[in-house]
């Protein structure tokens, strides 16, 4: 596809090119300590830099800074490269600076994190900063252990190194070692392994009509590029977004223990997303969504190819509010992008939260014994738990219910004005397969426990999940090899309607629950919302870190308060039930209680009709046994075996399947 026409289109020239190259070029400019080393650049390569404005452009003999990429890799002056058929930038330097993976090293939350770590556990500062860096600041850490045999990178030196301070940057994820034993996907936890030299990218020279051109790259920054499929997949993406930490008691001894902190790659694993036909999709599907259109790849060279797919480093994940503390704190934190670009990486975070992560079905099912019922069914769209990540995310259910003037009549889930969930219980809140009154909270979070198994928010002191009701993905099964890493931990394990279908199968990827709204005698019209919402820092898992004086979480305490952790709305819907006064009843054909069950034993009762006879099913459908009835009333026991099981009652109004859990 000719790009003439956009050129013009735009009015730009090669001859205003041409002429600005002859201006700069008259000039003595100097780069002073950040002077590229491993070559000398031309006029153009001078051009192409400058409008890399704020990216580091040094190049410490193993890893270069984002500038250097850029200059090939970001806003082309001419717009013939990096732009789409409708001219816009599509350029991997412009759509990363603004994302969380640019700012990894500056964000102020991390800062503050990794030193509310040390001062919990002062005997192991380095070993902290070590692991934090890992994956924050991980040109700073390897250039010190590959470059300069140093198992230890300091917060002091981060301070002092803009190519550290460059986040997860362009070197980060593409020098990394595809193959082998030291390949990407074998190795977990910030355990990454990199080439000197070479530069991976997505197009493989024996598939390009044009093979790759190496020399181009190799006389400008150094590095020789090659092509791998991998750098297209989940692997390459795995080294990071898989975490444990070690396991400290309160004394801060050495347990011998791992405790899984995230495992976002390994929840995709265990995801219809992974590997089933017509489902598969890999990480950057989503996360650097593709332009369906052919794109050319570097700028300053007319004569290149365009090449597709070609997917965009958008980088998008749910994290608005540090988005926006980071771009309302630009000049203390010293991010290099501009507010343009935190918009609009705002922007594209918020539509995937609104419109690709999870939808809420929400129906009315009975007006009786004044009580309005309603079932709402929530389906995680996205390819790993949600929310995933990071312990401190949590997502969770609001209901309201108004009379037609807009008073309260229910409320769970309500927000105080300290973005705190009123109601919510002090330890932590239970999973709800029924929510029946204001103070009872849906919240789908990751629950850490210390060794004492109490709650805490110190990354070092958890030994045990004591919650993980997170909402599953497609296809996520407790048979999975990944499962040890990624489980379902509490109540949300043992209830029927989470990450089941309507067959008892496990793997929907959602979670059903009633809500019963006490009416109290109201009549008229009830406008009931139920809404999903998204919290990335709650102040609940701050104040242990808040109770410390400390300049870098002081520091983030007071932009956390002028920012205001504001939840995100992921999806929501209304009814209208109208309560006419008169009781209206739907009494169930069959009761079956208690569900769960502690010892097995199960009553069946019917609304008057004659039960002929029962048969019992295993989750996976294998028969067990059949018993004769004959009455309205039974008595059920259950297998020995813990687990869900499934009763076919047949009556004289049919079969009818009920589902049962032995605990």
């Amino acid at each position: 596809m000719s790009r003439i026409p956009t050129l013009c289109a735009k009015n730009k020239s090669i001859t205003a090119l041409l002429a600005l190259l002859t201006v700069v070029s008259l000039f003595n400019i100097s780069w002073s300590d950040e002077q590229p080393k491993k070559s000398h650049h031309g006029s153009m390569d001078m051009v192409k830099l400058l409008t890399q404005a704020n990216l580091p452009v040094g190049d410490n003999g193993f890893f270069t800074g984002s500038g250097r990429c850029g200059g090939c890799h970001g806003d082309d002056p001419v717009d013939f490269a990096s732009v789409n058929s409708e001219g816009v930038d599509v350029s991997p330097a412009t759509n990363w600076r603004g994302t969380m993976m640019a700012n990894s090293a500056k964000d102020p939350f991390w800062k503050a994190k990794v030193n509310h770590e040390i001062l919990v556990n002062p005997a192991h500062a380095q070993e902290l900063v070590n692991k934090c860096t890992s994956c924050h600041a991980p040109v700073g850490r390897y250039t010190n252990l590959l470059q300069n045999n140093n198992p230890n990178f300091t917060l002091e030196e981060l301070a002092l190194d803009s190519l550290a301070r460059d986040g997860v940057n362009c070197g980060a994820c593409h020098q990394q070692k595809m193959d082998g034993p030291l390949g990407v996907g074998k190795h977990f936890s910030g355990e990454l392994y990199y080439h000197k030299d070479t530069i991976y990218g997505p197009y493989i020279s024996e598939n390009q009509t044009v093979p790759i051109l190496e020399a181009i790259m190799q006389s400008f920054v150094g590095y020789r590029p090659l092509g791998h499929a991998k750098v297209r997949q989940s692997e390459m993406c795995a080294g990071c977004h898989s975490l444990s930490t070690h396991t400290a008691d309160l004394q801060g001894n050495s347990t011998g223990n791992d405790f899984i902190e995230q495992a976002t790659y390994h929840e995709w694993l265990n995801s219809s997303y992974n590997d089933t036909p017509g489902i598969q999709k890999e990480c950057q599907g989503c996360h650097m969504p593709d332009t369906g259109e052919g794109i050319v790849i570097a700028s300053g060279y007319l004569f290149l190819p365009q090449r597709q797919p070609y997917g965009q480093h958008w980088f998008v994940g749910g994290n608005t509010f540090m988005l926006g503390l980071l771009k309302n704190n630009a000049v203390p934190l010293g991010v290099t992008a501009t507010e343009q670009h935190f918009n609009t990486v705002i922007e594209r975070t918020t539509y995937q939260l609104e419109h690709e992560t999870a939808t809420v079905a929400f129906t009315e099912t009975a007006i009786e014994n004044d009580t309005a019922k309603y079932a709402l069914k929530l389906t995680n769209l996205a390819g790993h738990k949600f929310p995933s990540g990071y312990p401190s995310r949590r997502a969770y259910v609001e209901i309201i219910a108004v009379d037609d003037a807009g008073n309260e009549i229910f409320h769970s889930g309500k927000m105080d004005n300290q973005y705190r969930i009123v109601g919510e219980d002090n330890t932590w809140e239970p999973h709800y397969d029924v929510i029946t009154s204001q103070d009872q909270v849906q919240i789908y979070e990751m629950v850490m426990g210390d060794v004492n198994g109490n709650r805490t928010q110190v990354l070092e002191r958890a030994a045990s999940m004591i919650k993980d009701n997170r909402l599953t993905p497609l296809g996520f099964s407790l048979n999975n090899a990944s499962y040890d890493t990624t489980k379902i931990v509490g109540e949300a394990l043992y209830d029927p309607n989470f990450n089941h279908y309507s067959n008892g199968t496990e793997g929907s990827g959602t979670d059903e629950m009633r809500v019963h709204i006490p009416l109290n005698g109201f009549s008229g019209n009830l406008h009931v919302t139920a809404r999903l919402m998204y919290q990335t820092v709650p102040p609940r898992y701050l104040d242990e870190m808040f109770a410390f004086d400390n300049p870098a979480i002081n520091d983030f305490h007071s932009m956390y308060d002028a920012e205001g952790a504001d939840p995100v709305q992921v999806g929501a819907q209304t009814l209208m039930s109208t309560i006419i006064g008169v009781e209206e009843i739907r009494i169930p054909t069959f009761l079956l209680f208690p569900n769960p069950t502690e010892d097995g034993w199960v009553n069946l009762t019917s609304n008057g009709a004659v039960v002929d006879d029962i048969s019992i099913y295993s989750l996976d459908g294998k028969f067990i046994e059949r018993r004769k009835i004959g009455s309205v009333v039974a008595r059920i026991q259950l297998p020995e075996t813990r687990g869900t099981y499934f009763i076919e009652i047949i009556s004289s109004r049919g079969k009818t399947l009920e589902r049962v859990i032995r605990r």
